[in-house]
């Protein structure tokens, strides 16, 4: 699981390719799949639109966002 500082955005990159993004207290905002080739992500979203992303130093960069990995408490 991938969130956002202020926890608005939690984004969960599943093993099996899948993508569930939620934002605030909408559920499923976004879904789809993604594939990943070295530190570079390439979405494609349920509906076609397309994002990329990369992971640098242990932080996601999707976009205009930057996610951070969950820590289990």
């Amino acid at each position: 699981m991938w969130v956002t500082a202020d926890g608005h955005i939690r984004q969960e990159l599943r093993a099996d390719g899948r993508y569930d993004e939620a934002r605030g207290t909408r559920r499923s905002a976004y879904t789809g799949r993604y594939t990943v080739t070295g530190s570079y992500l390439f979405y494609v979203d349920d509906t076609g639109f397309t994002a990329t992303g990369d992971i640098r130093d242990g932080v996601l960069f999707h976009e205009h966002l930057v996610l951070y990995k969950e820590t289990q408490a």
